[in-house]
């Protein structure tokens, strides 16, 4: 006669439970996720052909593009968190109204955001330090691109929405389509039309409204088959829009941070930035990629506050933590040993290799640090304590500003300059940012279970 399992037995069955449901939202999220920066690395190597200046301008003009998207990144988290707690709550035209809701917030904000890049594109450019052929080429990128951002804030919006419903697959399979989508156009403008770094920006927006406009169809459609309006309501938009107002503060500290190392790795030199780009390149490789486990810990968590399982929050919440050190150390081994091998794919000129490399051990050595931070924020901002992230946010800027103003005051020329700037990023803000998230997670203030009103 079979023994009944014993509680040793039960825990390893719940964790193994728990393994697939984290896995089956993570892998998917995976694929969609390593997309996004696939797209800056395809336009680093093609564009890295053209020249160092080229290159540099890309640094300078993909870095303000990520940045103004990431500024907006709330667009994904808010409507992930809300949608998801309404379905732990038993609320799926709730969930499905709230996404679309957020996608009507989306497009109104990328309309506007597109606006004031074209226009301020050759300002904020100058204000960062660019000059001469590396100006010129980062103003022309973030032309081209700029009609893109609609479709860019519309991808975050549905996806989010999706995710909260526990789908992870769609976005992946968009995602897959769209990537692949975007080395034939870039390929096809830089090259056989011969736009240059014009070109790559053109392909990225061409991509990003198209897979835009798919995952609006799909949501849409799940809006018609719950009998739901996919017209906009002024109070959901209202609930979005103040959903995600901390999420934005959050997110703003972060870009500045980002924008503030693009600064000081600009006063370093043209070869000393095209290696940042390239290191900058990998390392949104890798933090998109642990941002999958993020995404599932955001999912989970909201329907597990939905429904009012705290126990399993806290389970989820201890897991996900597991898996994201252990990935970050894994990748960070990678990153480390293999730098000088991987280098050669965005430039031959040797001595942005050199630098890239050196800086890439640094960052491989922070990388289990990072994979502690980016889960635990998607495990608060699934539970919607976004007013919290937002005060943590602000207070990681001040501890990074003086680092990152020690390395441009102080930092040697060359190589060993780039590797102090990433010393400071990678270490001493994802240092800071892992104490201020871990200390929230330890209590309980931010598990409020049941819908949220």
């Amino acid at each position: 006669m079979d023994k009944a399992p014993g509680p040793r037995d039960r825990r390893r069955l719940d964790r193994r439970r728990l393994d697939r449901q984290i896995l089956g939202l993570a892998v998917p999220a995976l694929g969609s996720l390593v997309a996004e920066p696939l797209f800056v690395l395809v336009d680093s190597v093609m564009v890295g052909r053209l020249g160092t200046a080229e290159l540099a301008g890309l640094s300078l003009a993909s870095t303000l593009l990520v940045s103004v998207v990431g500024l907006f990144v709330f667009l994904a988290y808010a409507t992930t968190a809300a949608t998801a707690r309404r379905m732990g709550a038993g609320d799926q035209r709730g969930a499905v109204a709230a996404g679309v809701d957020g996608m009507w917030l989306a497009l109104g904000l990328g309309l506007l955001s597109a606006a004031a890049l074209v226009l301020a594109a050759p300002w904020v450019v100058g204000a960062l330090g660019a000059t001469g052929d590396v100006a010129s080429h980062a103003v022309a990128y973030l032309r081209a691109s700029a009609p893109g951002l609609p479709g860019m804030f519309l991808v975050l919006a549905a996806t989010g929405t999706l995710r909260g419903l526990l789908d992870t697959r769609t976005p992946f399979v968009v995602a897959a389509g769209g990537a692949a989508l975007n080395v034939g156009l870039n390929a096809a403008f830089i090259y056989g039309l011969g736009l240059g770094v014009a070109g790559s920006g053109l392909g990225t927006a061409v991509t990003q409204t198209l897979m835009g406009l798919v995952l609006v169809a799909v949501v849409v459609h799940r809006a018609r088959g719950l009998e739901l309006t996919w017209r906009p309501t002024g109070a959901g938009l209202w609930a979005s829009a103040r959903a995600g107002t901390p999420l934005l503060v959050r997110t703003l500290s972060l870009r500045l941070a980002i924008l503030l190392t693009i600064t000081v790795a600009t006063s370093l030199g043209a070869v000393e930035l095209a290696a940042h780009q390239v290191v900058n390149a990998l390392w949104g490789f890798t933090a998109f990629a642990l941002d999958a486990l993020a995404i599932a810990a955001q999912a989970l968590v909201g329907h597990g506050l939905g429904s009012g399982d705290a126990r399993t929050v806290r389970a989820v919440t201890r897991r996900t933590l597991q898996w994201g050190t252990a990935a970050g150390a894994a990748m960070g081994i990678v990153i480390a040993a293999a730098g000088w091998w991987i280098t050669p794919l965005f430039s031959a000129d040797p001595a942005v290799r050199r630098a890239a490399t050196l800086a890439l051990v640094v960052t491989g050595v922070c990388l289990p640090v990072a994979g502690w931070v980016f889960v635990l924020d998607g495990v608060l901002i699934g539970a919607g304590d976004g007013r919290y992230l937002a005060w943590a946010g602000v207070v990681t800027l001040v501890v990074y500003a003086p680092l990152a103003g020690a390395v441009w005051r102080w930092a040697p020329d060359g190589a060993a300059g780039l590797a102090w700037l990433w010393a400071a990023f990678a270490g001493g803000f994802m240092l800071a940012r892992a104490v201020t998230t871990g200390l929230r997670a330890r209590g309980d203030a931010w598990m409020v279970l049941g819908e949220r009103t």
